[in-house]
């Protein structure tokens, strides 16, 4: 199991106790939570973030707690998970990421991913990585466009965790293939 990946600005590693508070007031922050159901009381927040060390025990990766190596503050998370509901595209392994919305705009998001994606297909073995959002969520769109991941409106789903009606129930499924993400590797070298 991979305790830690590195990036040029970012240390994606297993999270520590420290984090919980700040990770309360990341899943409070109406900001951050605008494309999700809604924020997340502190109980709850403690509960995803024992899901996510669990993911980890049981699937040996997981959403890396994000920090900045320049002062080791704790930003979020990026990393990969088995999603945990039914949908058409599943069995499947999403990337993820969820960070605080000062540190928006300056691509750590992206080359988090990107780190993750070499990863899940270089150490993990993965085939494939799905990421999904709400069609509204440009800010995460563009982070999958980045990626070279790529969009089938014919694989856009209904949340099965979000009721008929609901604003935030209709998602927008992006895919990168190992095959792919090795020619845009060696593209970019």
């Amino acid at each position: 199991m991979k305790e830690w990946l590195e990036t040029e600005r970012l240390i994606l590693r297993r999270w520590q106790e420290p984090d919980r508070l700040i990770f309360r007031e990341l899943n409070a922050d109406p900001r951050v939570m605008e494309y999700m159901p809604g924020c997340l009381a502190p109980q709850a927040s403690d509960e995803m973030m024992e899901r996510i060390q669990r993911h980890f025990e049981l699937h040996g990766f997981g959403l890396f707690a994000a920090e900045l190596r320049a002062d080791q503050s704790f930003i979020g998370y990026i990393g990969l998970s088995v999603p945990s509901f039914d949908a058409p595209f599943m069995p499947a392994v999403e990337a993820g990421w969820r960070i605080a919305a000062r540190h928006w705009g300056k691509g750590l998001a992206t080359e988090g991913a990107r780190e993750v994606l070499r990863f899940g297909f270089e150490s993990a073995g993965l085939d494939s990585v799905v990421s999904f959002t709400v069609p509204g969520n440009l800010r995460s769109l563009r982070v999958m466009e980045k990626l070279g991941m790529t969009h089938d409106p014919a694989d856009d789903f209904d949340h099965p965790r979000l009721p008929e009606g609901h604003a935030l129930r209709r998602h927008v499924l992006y895919r990168l293939h190992r095959k792919l993400w090795n020619q845009l590797r060696l593209l970019n070298r």
